[in-house]
């Protein structure tokens, strides 16, 4: 019976059988085979096969592994205003904005006049933008203020800084919270073409332009190469789109032509609405802030507080913990029959009953739409409907102040801003939260909440005391909010 040999063995007979030519020839062409091979099945991504040697040169699977992660340097914000806005809405931008740590410009349709001379360096610096009567489409375009505003992205671009990753487009009354924005764009890979924005809240701006676009007011952001695509062909564009009114929907229309369709963030608000949005921010998605828009055509954020104080007073909040403003935390006083809910940073609610998650999630409706002639539906959401029903109307409690405990947690304050002005409920078990008159929310400091887990929380109350104390904790495995 013959002796089994092994597979090494039958090629190392092989190889020694082969004239010494033959065997490198056939070394060389199976080591080759084997790279296809491997190159075909392991490569990550779409890119041409490159057949550099291996050990000469590094082929990683992805161009943006090897780099580090995206941080606030990377980012370039693209700042639309003119004299006439800048004027009065340059608070805005300020309240915002971190001196030699944010970059980017503010791009005015002309030179500063001496009224905002000398150029703060609490703002960021300011470029002109093109004339645009220079453009070859300038005789047939509809709005030459939207196409300055479009044109913002090729006038960046000339400006010639390379180690940007990004660029914002962004109006000179929009609020961004910087350290959210940046953990959002660091899950986005900033060497592709990516486009990143968010909706309008009102369901007829998006069917009159795209659901498809990012609404710039707020805020959108496009990455570097795509920026740069964009910039290439933007004049051209422009031609072709030059019957369009709304930089926004050219902006859009152009990327379109390109190939690229928008990636949706629900922390990007238009605020395409009016009088009262303390509903919406009550009861924020799921998702980090990343900017408020439209502070003009809105009430005051806080009561007894105007526009800009109202803006400065959030911001306090901001600089403890971005990671958890506005976001909203459910939990239960079973004793009491209440139900607290509490948008961190901005309010807290008691409701004199015990409603579920699922209903609390909803905002309440205290603003009107941004076109109040059309009919409903109005918002690209679920709404509650305001009520004078005492076990579905919240004690509404508004932020007050902020700092940090002996145990190094946050202690956020919320204060009860007028009587709710309703009798209790008149649930069984349920009691009156009248005598409420200050909510403590204690959370962690030092860590940023991770936005795709929820937090729980636990209800700390005397009762015929005056103060609510609310914790914030990580939810239990499997643990029901209800």
């Amino acid at each position: 019976m013959p002796s089994k040999r092994t597979i090494p063995n039958i090629l190392q007979q092989k190889f020694q059988e082969l004239p010494t030519p033959s065997l490198f020839k056939s070394i060389a062409i199976n080591g080759l085979i084997l790279f296809v091979f491997y190159d075909f099945f392991f490569h990550c991504d779409n890119r041409p096969l490159d057949l550099s040697l291996p050990f000469i040169k590094s082929s990683g699977c992805d161009n943006s592994s090897n780099s580090p992660p995206t941080d606030l340097s990377h980012i370039g914000f693209i700042v639309i205003s003119s004299l006439k806005t800048w004027k009065h809405r340059r608070a805005y931008t300020e309240s915002w904005w971190r001196p030699n740590v944010t970059r980017g410009y503010v791009f005015l349709d002309k030179e500063p006049t001496q009224q905002f001379l000398p150029w703060p360096s609490t703002f960021p610096q300011y470029q002109i933008n093109y004339d645009i009567t220079k453009l070859r489409a300038y005789p047939k375009i509809v709005s030459q203020v939207q196409v300055r505003m479009v044109h913002s992205i090729l006038d960046m671009y000339r400006v010639g800084d390379k180690s940007l990753r990004w660029f914002i487009m962004c109006d000179d009354d929009t609020l961004f919270f910087v350290d959210n924005l940046v953990e959002v764009l660091q899950k986005y890979d900033h060497t592709k073409y990516i486009y990143v924005g968010g909706n309008s809240e009102s369901i007829k701006s998006n069917a009159r332009y795209s659901f498809d676009m990012g609404f710039g007011g707020a805020g959108y952001a496009l990455s570097y190469p795509l920026a740069e695509a964009l910039s290439k062909n933007l004049d051209d564009c422009i031609e072709r789109y030059h019957y369009l009114y709304v930089s926004d929907h050219m902006a859009q229309s152009c990327l379109a032509d390109i190939g690229v369709s928008l990636n949706l963030e629900k922390g990007i608000h238009q605020i395409d609405l009016h009088s009262d949005i303390s509903g919406l921010l009550s009861s924020h998605p799921q998702s980090p802030l990343l900017s408020l828009h439209h502070f003009d055509a809105i009430d005051p954020l806080f009561p007894s507080k105007d526009r800009y104080e109202s803006i400065q007073h959030l911001m306090k909040a901001a600089k403890f913990d971005q990671s958890r403003m506005l976001q909203q935390t459910i939990c239960y006083q079973r004793e009491t029959n209440w139900s607290f809910s509490v948008s961190w940073g901005y309010s807290t609610h008691i409701y004199e009953s015990i409603i579920p998650r699922s209903i609390l999630r909803k905002p309440l409706e205290t603003f009107r739409p941004w076109d109040r002639i059309s009919r409903p539906p109005h918002f690209m959401f679920n709404t509650r409907r305001l009520t004078n029903n005492s076990c579905e109307t919240p004690h509404v409690f508004f932020f007050n102040s902020v700092e940090y405990t002996p145990d190094n947690q946050v202690l956020t304050t919320y204060v009860r801003s007028s009587p709710r002005n309703l009798p209790h409920c008149s649930a069984t078990g349920s009691h009156s939260a009248d005598p409420i008159s200050r909510i403590q929310v204690f959370s962690p400091s030092g860590k940023r909440k991770k936005y795709e887990v929820i937090e729980c929380c636990d209800v700390e109350y005397e009762v015929e005391t005056n103060v609510a104390g609310v914790k914030m904790r990580s939810c239990m495995k499997d643990e029901v909010i209800a």
